[in-house]
């Protein structure tokens, strides 16, 4: 089954296709194409025949719309932006949402556009930050646009912010404090109010995007306010979050957060891992320490599994099999809580590579640092 994937972490927003990858790989997949897009971190959204990036070049940032066939440039929209390399390559974090013919961005000094998905014509250009009288977090802004009706949620200030999708104004915007890296995460919970999760720069937060009200919060310390990983949903009332300080699994069953159980020895430094069937997929680790493929029970937090010799890299998922990209290497392995079952590991690029991966109409889509964009055709051995 092919799929579009129009945001970031997909259509449900958990890193979790509905597309199938073939039992039977062939021992190198083709690389159909590769494409330098220029420094960045975002990962790719597709819609049909289209993709969607980010990369800077020269202190500007291009929006890019490239053919998922061939590579080529559809269109682009190039504006001044600083690369900003603090402590790594810099440019933009943050990945494009496509929603009904338009494309929404958000640059990491709060540029945020909205383009027509045909032609690239800029239909919106507003800058957050001068708008509303902010201060940047210490890496800017990371995340990416979250559609939630008619409204987009940003996560900026410390509660976010919203804008009218189609006008563009500001709908509300309740405390212009630091915010954190993640993107908004949907987690609808009636007794508490709750529509989404935000993990901003010192807390996890339940925020109401009728009015961006703080329905509750629990406090969340992290080494320099790095809040990045999206929390990872678990059932309808419990979700898992993890950091630099380790990883929880917090319960609303009560009406209020209680933590369920506490894990030091599994941190999720910018990415997020998966859920599959009551088990966790992720890396763990920091760019500062060697990291860990590792397989949790989400129940208890206990560790099921572990494999060495992953680097700071992402990973998404089918419902039966992970790919993960790191270290410029695609490997794909079976969702297994009993072991590390590898189907596939193809090196693909070099340099850095914290990018996620993307499965998207057949196609998986790998990026490092320096904005080398690459498409890799799913093929079976039986043709």
């Amino acid at each position: 089954m092919a799929a579009d994937w129009l945001n970031w972490r997909g259509p449900n927003l958990d890193g979790v296709s509905a597309e199938s990858i073939p039992e039977d790989l062939p021992k190198q997949l083709p690389v159909a194409w590769t494409r330098n897009v220029g420094i960045g971190f975002c990962t790719v959204s597709v819609v049909g025949n289209r993709v969607l990036t980010m990369g800077n070049k020269d202190d500007q940032d291009t929006i890019w719309c490239l053919d998922a066939n061939s590579g080529e440039v559809l269109w682009k929209h190039t504006y001044d932006c600083e690369l900003d390399p603090l402590y790594y390559e810099g440019g933009p974090g943050g990945t494009p949402t496509i929603h009904e013919g338009s494309v929404y961005t958000l640059s990491k000094k709060g540029h945020a556009f909205r383009l027509d998905l045909e032609t690239g014509e800029v239909l919106r250009d507003r800058n957050l930050v001068s708008d509303h009288d902010l201060e940047l977090p210490e890496w800017s802004f990371a995340c990416s646009p979250v559609i939630d009706g008619e409204n987009i949620l940003y996560n900026v200030g410390r509660q976010g912010l919203a804008l009218a999708r189609e006008t563009g104004e500001t709908v509300w915007f309740p405390d212009n404090d630091t915010s954190g890296y993640a993107s908004f995460v949907p987690f609808s919970h009636p007794e508490t109010g709750t529509t989404h999760l935000l993990f901003s720069a010192k807390s996890i937060m339940g925020i109401n995007s009728k009015d961006g009200s703080k329905t509750w919060e629990v406090l969340w310390k992290s080494s320099r306010d790095v809040n990045a990983a999206d929390p990872v949903i678990i059932s309808p009332n419990e979700f898992v979050v993890s950091s630099s300080s380790g990883t929880s699994l917090i319960s609303l069953a009560s009406g209020k957060p209680e933590t369920v159980w506490e894990q030091k020895d599994l941190k999720w430094y910018f990415n997020p891992g998966v859920h599959i069937d009551g088990y966790l997929y992720s890396l763990h680790g920091t760019t500062h320490r060697p990291t860990e493929l590792i397989c949790t029970d989400a129940s208890t937090g206990e560790t099921v599994w572990l494999q060495e010799g992953f680097g700071s890299g992402g990973l998404m998922s089918t419902e039966s099999k992970v790919i993960l990209f790191d270290q410029g290497t695609l490997t794909i392995f079976k969702a297994n809580p009993k072991e590390f079952q590898p189907v596939h590991r193809q090196k693909i690029l070099e340099g850095k590579c914290w990018t996620s991966p993307v499965l998207s109409n057949g196609n998986i889509y790998c990026r490092n640092a320096e904005g080398d964009v690459a498409c890799v055709r799913l093929e079976s051995t039986d043709g």
